[in-house]
């Protein structure tokens, strides 16, 4: 968790309203405020760079008791939450998704009662199709800025001109290795799966999660990450299912396993990455030079969404570049808004972890729509793990 300037840990969200109303009463100054509660809490109640009062705003709607947000794990700071409840007395409700392909088993099933979730950039279009995400209103969002978007990363929250979602991060999906338990130098995905049937077998992790275990096995054997060719799945399964006696685990929330030594190698993305190797440095992040991927996830609303008013006003807190920045801070993906990169210390920056050089980025593919429900790879991945 970040600290500005050797400052303490952000406050308590009740320490946070007791300093907030003593600065309102006059009591404290704002030079105090601020050093107190910390430059991304401040900022974000005080209503962000550009002086317009979050608290205000939000005031003026009803926006019940709770906002229900579903995201990746290991994916937000709670220290957000915190001050987003602060500033408007809506809790929110996080619960964890670990694959696209589940969520959109929840959403088109009803099971999902969610006011705003992160979906990954293939599955838009898809979810646009079978009307289950709206339309932004994006004066409803004075904190996003279309101009400072890198259009690489943001493309695929629009479809068909009209803008569907927005993005939160983007990233990379590569391997963790623990060089205090592996000789072996992996460098590919190829030596990866290698690693994993021998010097790492008991000890490897791969996702629960298709798009990435059966493209990563593609990319191993020479075949895109977004292949459906009958004949490369099935090569992908016959290796798969060769792995898997190997296996610890197959969960997409491993840093638990990681930290523990117990795995040792696993399929990894770049904010657990930067996360474990931030605490645990004998924990290399690496790109597999025969390819992989790229990816952005995105902030969007449910058509079915029971609160959208609270959507609106936490979708809206979280673009402000004062909020985002503690927020890469903490999680450690890359940013796609130059406003916050430009509010990022240098030494994230300059992380080749989270801001590869071209060379590493280059193999790499963001995943194709397709893959989201193609037949060929959804029942391969259910046969795999069932094996």
């Amino acid at each position: 968790m970040w600290k500005k300037d050797g400052d303490d840990l952000p406050v308590s969200a009740t320490r946070f309203m007791d300093e907030f109303m003593r600065l309102k009463r006059g009591s404290v100054s704002r030079r105090h405020f601020l050093g107190v509660t910390g430059l991304g809490l401040a900022t974000a109640a005080l209503g962000g760079p550009y002086g317009r009062p979050f608290i205000g705003h939000a005031a003026a709607q009803d926006l019940g008791q709770h906002v229900n947000l579903s995201s990746w794990p290991n994916y937000h700071d709670p220290a957000t939450f915190e001050a987003f409840t602060a500033a408007t007395g809506v809790a929110v409700h996080l619960s964890v998704t670990n694959s696209n392909e589940a969520a959109l088993e929840r959403l088109q099933s009803g099971a999902a009662d969610w006011d705003l979730f992160v979906p990954t950039n293939h599955t838009i279009s898809t979810y646009v199709g079978l009307d289950l995400i709206e339309e932004l209103d994006l004066t409803r969002l004075s904190n996003y800025s279309a101009a400072s978007q890198n259009l690489l990363f943001t493309w695929a929250g629009q479809v068909s001109g009209r803008t569907y979602a927005v993005p939160k991060n983007w990233g990379t999906t590569g391997m963790a290795a623990n060089t205090n338990k592996l000789r072996t130098h992996i460098a590919s995905w190829k030596e990866f799966f290698d690693t994993a049937m021998n010097e790492g077998s008991g000890r490897t992790v791969i996702h629960d999660y298709q798009l990435t275990t059966i493209g990563s096995a593609l990319v191993s054997l020479g075949y895109s990450f977004n292949s459906i060719v009958p004949a490369e799945l099935a090569e992908a399964e016959k290796l798969l299912l060769e792995v898997k006696p190997h296996l610890l685990a197959i969960d997409s929330d491993y840093q638990a396993t990681m930290r523990a030594g117990d795995a040792w190698l696993a399929m990894c993305w770049t904010n657990d990455g930067l996360q474990l190797n931030r605490d645990i440095p004998e924990i290399e992040f690496v790109l597999g030079k025969d390819g992989g991927e790229i990816w952005t996830d995105y902030f969007a609303i449910p058509k079915a969404a029971s609160n959208k008013v609270a959507a609106y006003a936490l979708l809206d807190f979280l673009m402000d570049p004062t909020v985002a920045v503690k927020e890469h801070i903490a999680n450690g993906a890359p940013t796609t808004d130059s406003r916050v990169l430009a509010l990022l210390p240098k030494e994230i920056r300059s992380n080749p972890i989270i801001y590869p050089d071209e060379a590493a980025l280059t193999p790499l593919e963001f995943a194709a729509a397709v893959t989201l429900t193609d037949p060929g790879r959804v029942d391969l991945m259910a046969r795999f793990k069932a094996a």
